[in-house]
């Protein structure tokens, strides 16, 4: 056997070893055997580097060193999921899907892993690429870290298709966790706060041999891309564990949605016994063809649904109320509490909402007041231990002045909350409609945070996003902790951001009610800034899906004089305030004022790309099928109940080839 055959056999061996003790838990040979073998390689390795293999086995340990993580854009969106608490959110969901999908359907449940979610790309069967979720659009590549945890295999085995993404959780078992927080403390040092977020933040860390040091594990749940031939979610998961992936045992295939509710009843007792921390079920259609019929939402598919596990409560001491101003001006009060351990993780601040809020629980200053982290992020109090108050408490009096400038603050007829009006003085505002302009939804400024951003309104470098376009390198060197090649980053980020296409643009001016969906739907049917800002009341809520609110909101944003000269000098520096040339090129108004419903199995074009073509020629896609629908493009295996609803109300079923011969 020469070097390079023996150096192979070496690798093949420890992989297949790696893969027994961290995906199968059945080591066949001894922790010291597998380091000798270990040992063997690595010098071997070093004496001949001509056969270096990035994904050896010896590579695990890390030591690569990353100063920026590079923002990749997912090629398959990465969804949220929505949620539900109880049977009956469960059984209108099921009625909703019905309404969409023919036949049985059965489900997959799974258990929902609280780590840090990771989408990894193979190509011929070897991890090229490992993104963090981001915002589900885009995330932070690190491959290099996530190549340090031993059950993510570099290289697969079997029948696997030649590209395609996994989507999984990054998580800290509970045992590793102690450990950790064990040396931490033997060191002076505070431990870390809960399994999720370290596991999180172990992601980010720059040296990748900190990375390795750290117990993480990679369960992995969702196999996304085109033509990898599986039909169900289940197959999924048994081929992914084939492939070399650890994919949790726990998941079952069941058929109704009792089924569902004794396996959450089930995990709901046993969870506690899990190694992970795990906060809930996920349900999923089973058969991916109905989930393609299925399709998604703005925010999340329409065939999976997380149910939650009960909210998990504890009480402590409301010690004081402050209030902060959002970049609206809408005024929130905190409470912060005495240091309470709630669902693995120390709260000590919870949003009270409004005024409303704090009258309706009558929470007051020193309360022992009941603390509850269900489905949301953000703790809530959701009670008060009314047999602890002390007797001379006295009722909380809301703030009448916003706590930044001082200016009287106002409430309007019909709305929750309190507002400064105090538009161009109040610094917070100030500050947070520009780092609202810089985010990643937005404008996605590399180099500039939001700290950054603070300090530059503080030293009067900017009082609006407009003025980030005139920022010189020699004002941002001084700034605290902005080094030379920081300075650089920033400059070059803000002049990059003129290249974000118009709709971000849109979405980035922080007008009120005008989130990322209807930033889109006002781009593409004005296609410039100066058709909005000319658009009446009226014209705007004849666009699709724009109501009176949203469309009285934007009217008020541009009488504003100060919102207009910002427009201007953004047009002035070059930022997009228009639908392009190119991607006007590819919009028509053939389909203008139609509406259609997508279903089956195509062949010449996939169903995201059909959609996206009846979108580009002005059509509008509908999920399901009414008196409104002007035709259904019908693929192979249509189900019956939609031939039998189309012919009822008498509607024209189009073939693909007939589709794409209509917008030629």
């Amino acid at each position: 056997m020469n070097i390079e055959q023996q150096i192979n056999q070496l690798r093949e061996e420890l992989r297949q070893h790696n893969y027994n003790y961290y995906v199968l838990d059945a080591a066949v040979i001894s922790d010291y055997e597998f380091d000798m073998k270990l040992k063997t390689l690595q010098e071997l390795e070093k004496k001949h580097p001509e056969f270096y293999d990035p994904n050896s086995p010896t590579l695990r340990v890390g030591g690569e060193v990353t100063k920026n993580f590079e923002t990749v854009v997912h090629e398959h969106r990465m969804y949220s999921l929505d949620n539900s608490y109880s049977r009956e959110d469960l059984l209108d969901w099921e009625k909703r899907i019905k309404k969409l999908v023919d036949g049985e359907i059965n489900y997959t449940c799974e258990l929902k892993y609280d780590g840090a979610s990771i989408s990894l790309t193979y190509e011929e069967g070897v991890l090229v690429r490992a993104v963090t979720r981001g915002d589900g659009i885009q995330g932070d590549n690190v491959t290099t870290n996530v190549k340090t945890i031993n059950s993510v295999p570099l290289k697969l085995k079997g029948d696997f298709p030649s590209k395609f993404d996994i989507r999984g959780e990054i998580v800290l078992p509970y045992e590793g966790f102690a450990k950790m927080n064990q040396e931490r403390i033997e060191a002076g040092e505070e431990p870390y706060a809960n399994p999720r977020n370290t596991a999180s933040g172990s992601l980010k860390l720059q040296d990748s041999s900190e990375t390795a040091k750290r117990p993480l594990e990679c369960l992995l749940y969702n196999i996304t891309g085109d033509k990898i031939g599986i039909t169900s979610q289940i197959e999924s998961l048994e081929k992914a564990r084939a492939w070399g992936f650890k994919v949790p045992s726990e998941s079952k295939l069941v058929h109704s949605i009792d089924e569902v509710l004794s396996f959450v009843n089930y995990w709901d007792e046993h969870r506690h016994d899990l190694p992970y921390e795990t906060d809930g079920i996920v349900i999923k259609v089973n058969d991916l063809q109905q989930q393609e019929e299925l399709g998604f939402t703005a925010k999340a598919p329409r065939w999976a649904m997380a149910y939650k596990f009960k909210a998990e409560q504890a009480s402590t001491i409301l010690q004081e109320i402050t209030y902060q101003v959002g970049r609206t001006g809408a005024i929130t009060p905190v409470a912060n509490l005495d240091p309470v351990l709630l669902a693995g993780t120390t709260v000590k601040r919870a949003s009270l909402h409004n005024a409303d809020q704090i009258e309706k629980l009558d929470i007051r200053v020193g309360d022992t007041v009941f603390v509850e982290k269900g489905g949301e992020i953000i703790p809530k109090i959701i009670g008060v231990d009314f047999q602890k108050r002390n007797q001379n408490s006295k009722p909380t009096l809301y703030i009448t002045e916003c706590p930044e400038c001082n200016t009287p603050l106002i409430r309007k007829e019909g709305e929750a909350q309190h507002y400064c009006s105090n538009y161009k003085g109040c610094t917070p505002q100030i500050v947070g409609r520009i780092q609202h302009y810089i985010s990643r939804k937005a404008m996605d400024i590399e180099g500039l945070g939001g700290e950054t951003v603070t300090l530059l309104v503080n030293e009067g470098l900017i009082t609006n996003y407009a003025d980030l376009y005139e920022l010189r390198k020699e004002q941002v060197v001084p700034l605290e902790r902005m080094a030379d090649k920081s300075a650089d980053n920033l400059i070059n980020g803000i002049q990059k951001s003129k290249e974000i296409p118009f709709e971000r643009v849109l979405f980035a001016l922080g007008i009120r009610y005008v989130g990322e969906t209807v930033a889109k739907k006002l781009a593409k049917h004005y296609k410039s800034i100066q058709a909005i800002i000319e658009a009446t009341e009226e014209d705007l809520v004849n666009v699709d899906e724009i109501g009176i609110k949203i469309a009285q909101s934007v009217r008020e944003f541009f009488s504003v004089d100060e919102n207009k000269e910002l427009i201007g000098k953004l047009l002035g520096y070059g930022v997009q305030l228009e639908i392009s040339a190119e991607k006007l090129a590819n919009q028509t108004d053939t389909l203008q004022g139609q509406t259609f419903v997508v279903s089956g199995v195509f062949e010449r074009v996939s169903r995201n790309e059909l959609k996206k073509l009846i979108e580009d020629n002005g059509g509008k896609v509908s999920s399901s099928i009414s008196s409104k629908t002007s035709f259904i493009v019908a693929g192979a295996n249509m189900g019956p109940s939609k031939l039998e609803k189309a012919n009822k109300l008498e509607i024209s079923i189009i073939s693909e080839d007939e589709f794409l011969s209509k917008i030629k």
